[in-house]
């Protein structure tokens, strides 16, 4: 399946869409304006307080939340970082005295936080979970440092392949070759993107990776508590990182700067990719081009529609989010009602594996599901929402239907999730009350319109509007909205404007003028 991104850049921000054969799978949105605390980010920060009863400090890092660091996020050689931040001064070689440093003293599993850290001591975290809500940043000292193909261990010395690369031999091809090109003290995660690279493409990338690590020393040696030491990588080139592979088939990008960076990025990670960037020099905005923007008006509500009338509806609370699946209208004679709450529950799976990644929804998920009786469909339905699932990044696990037909599913949460406002105000109300977006007025319209159609068997329709949803509806001699319905349905359709209706009231009536219900 060819995937594209489209990354739209304004002067506050930046959006980045994911399509997967013209369907957005995956938005982002980077502001340009103040940065906010982001994973990967690594600071110096200052212990502030020390919570025995939870094993934990909180860590003041500059942010008007304290961040959380437990005990077992400290990392086995944290002894080791500890000593380096402590030790470094500008008298000594830093690459001399990093590589002297000794790592045999792991810190116990089972250890104490207050035998370890001390209010007032800096220490060196990054962030591993963005604030959410009324919480902090989440913490670990396990600093890493990701390239495209490995993950930079400082202060250990295992080189860890990874699962996904199946091959026996090309696991220790890359254990063998990882080992005689990494210097001391320092350990390495290969990566799944690694399989079938060369020596010269992993040894050229860590020592950009090295590299980096190293430009956080002089830094340390100023002492200035809290204090950035290195940021993460943009979400643009961070995606790019994660997911650039021969699927993606275009990169469309809206600004000549961005352009430029994004290209210069792809010839160092997969050179035989540069072509597929590509300026974007339309005259209508970037996303209206690839219909991103009606796409998410009709992603990010809380009622989603599907095919064929059946819904989903998505509710957010602090503890989790809540989804229920509906089959709305969608109702097909002949058909045992087992069998059409599988085939409803199977498709709204698909949506709402989509959703947990468009909105980067994380934390617990409940999904309650239409009611089925059969075992043999709820391992099915399982099994489905399995599959769906392991296109998702983000670490996630899935239980199996309850007796009341519900999902339960946790995924990582490290940012808070995404929402975008799809309602605007009614201007036949002076924007006292609020309606769906006009975008999807069309979309709805023709739901209804197929429903009397198909069910009720209506072929002759008066609707009855508000003039400017009418004048929307008529525009064109032979290409207009109505024009498109008659023939597609083989119907007829006579518009009336009321001008008494409100901006988005809609009437269906029948051929003797009897409303449609």
């Amino acid at each position: 399946m060819d995937k594209d991104l489209v990354i739209d850049v304004s002067t506050t921000e930046v959006d980045i869409a994911l399509l997967k054969n013209g369907r957005l799978i995956e938005l982002n949105r980077e502001e340009n304006a103040e940065r906010k605390f982001s994973v990967g980010d690594i600071y110096l920060g200052k212990v502030k307080k020390i919570m025995p009863a939870l094993n934990a400090a909180f860590v003041d890092i500059g942010d008007n939340k304290d961040a959380f660091v437990h005990y077992l996020d400290l990392g086995l050689n944290y002894k080791a970082l500890d000593y380096f931040v402590k030790q470094i001064n500008p008298n000594r070689p830093l690459k001399d005295f990093y590589s002297s440093i000794k790592i045999d003293q792991i810190l116990e599993k089972e250890g104490r936080i207050e035998s370890v850290l001390t209010v007032g001591q800096p220490i060196m975290v990054q962030i591993v979970k963005e604030p959410i809500s009324t919480k902090g940043s989440r913490l670990t000292s396990e600093i890493s440092i990701a390239g495209r193909n490995m993950v930079l261990l400082p202060f250990a010395d295992k080189v860890s392949i990874s699962a996904k690369i199946t091959s026996k031999e090309e696991k220790k091809r890359l254990e063998h070759l990882v080992y005689s090109i990494l210097p001391k003290n320092y350990g390495v995660i290969v990566r799944t993107a690694a399989e079938g690279k060369k020596a010269a493409v992993l040894d050229a990338e860590l020592k950009v990776l090295i590299n980096k690590w190293e430009e956080i020393w002089p830094k340390l040696l100023k002492r200035k508590v809290p204090m950035l030491l290195s940021v993460e990588n943009s979400r643009t080139t961070t995606m790019l990182r994660d997911l650039l592979n021969d699927s993606f088939a275009n990169i469309f990008i809206n600004d000549e700067h961005v352009y430029e960076d994004v290209r210069k990025y792809i010839s160092l990670i997969s050179p035989e990719q540069e072509k597929i960037v590509k300026l974007y020099k339309g005259h209508e905005p970037i996303f209206d081009h690839f219909d991103i923007v009606r796409q998410i008006k009709g992603s990010f509500g809380k009622v989603v529609p599907m095919r064929q009338g059946a819904y989903i509806v998505i509710e957010h609370t602090e503890a989790m989010h809540v989804i229920d699946v509906n089959s709305g209208i969608r109702v097909r004679s002949g058909i045992e009602h087992d069998q059409h709450a599988l085939d409803v529950n199977m498709m709204a799976a698909e949506e709402i594996s989509r959703q947990l990644r468009l909105r980067d929804m994380g934390g617990i998920i409940i999904i309650d599901f239409i009611d089925m009786d059969s075992t043999e469909h709820k391992n099915q339905l399982f099994k489905h929402m399995q599959e769906l699932m392991q296109a998702d990044r983000a670490k996630h696990n899935i239980l199996p239907l309850t007796k009341f037909g519900l999902m339960q599913i946790t995924r990582q949460r490290v940012r808070p999730a995404t929402e975008v406002k799809t309602t605007e105000k009614c201007p036949s109300c002076n924007g006292t009350g609020e309606v769906s977006s006009t975008i999807l007025v069309d979309e709805k319209m023709e739901r209804e319109l197929a429903f009397y159609v198909k069910e009720k068997n209506v072929r002759k329709f008066l609707l009855r509007v508000n003039p400017i949803i009418g004048a929307y509806v008529t525009k064109g001699i032979f290409n207009s909205i109505v024009k498109k319905w008659c023939r597609k349905y083989n119907i007829s359709i006579k518009v009336e404007n009321v001008s008494e209706f409100a901006f988005l009231q809609i009437e269906w009536r029948d051929e003797d003028g009897n409303v449609i219900s």
